[in-house]
């Protein structure tokens, strides 16, 4: 058992109807959790009613767009005194890894917050850009935030908006 503070954490979140249970790619919910555990199974009926609940279209990162993320985690991070370790923004999903002194969900509200206020300066407000919630790991040693910064930086296929912290 820990006693104290993680390290960091890696917080992953996702994108408006990007993961929807039933789909062939793949989610996960909280009975499919597990870290390399089995995803929700693909599933038609699912993935339809899935989709009929959805209150706007599908919500993707383009590249601009990843560029407004990327700079709201950084804003944020500095704003509220956040060591940004190493972060990620994909075309459906962001990977954080951040050093706070706080419980993690509270980082990942921050990024979603700034981000889409970031994005409303550029494009129409929407009602959801993110999904409820998303993942949060604790981080307790070196090689825990070493892995997670290699999985957020090199496991995730084509770099697109990355950030990586390489201060001493």
């Amino acid at each position: 058992m820990y006693v104290g503070h993680p390290l960091a954490f890696l917080i992953t979140f996702s994108c408006y109807g990007s993961h929807l249970h039933g789909s062939e790619d793949g989610s996960v919910d909280r009975n499919h959790n597990v870290l390399g555990g089995p995803c929700v199974a693909p599933e038609p009926g699912l993935l339809r009613a899935r989709a009929g609940q959805m209150a706007e279209p599908i919500y993707a990162l383009n590249n601009a767009r990843r560029r407004v993320v990327l700079a709201a985690i950084r804003q944020v991070c500095v704003h509220r005194g956040w060591l940004l370790i190493a972060a990620h923004v994909r075309m459906t999903h962001v990977h954080v890894v951040v050093s706070a002194d706080l419980v993690p969900e509270i980082p990942m509200q921050a990024f979603k917050a700034y981000a889409s206020r970031l994005l409303n300066v550029h494009e129409r407000a929407r009602i959801h850009r993110w999904t409820r919630h998303g993942s949060t790991r604790y981080l307790w040693k070196t090689e825990n935030v070493a892995g997670a910064v290699r999985y957020v930086i090199d496991g995730q296929g084509e770099p697109m908006a990355v950030f990586l912290n390489t201060a001493p």
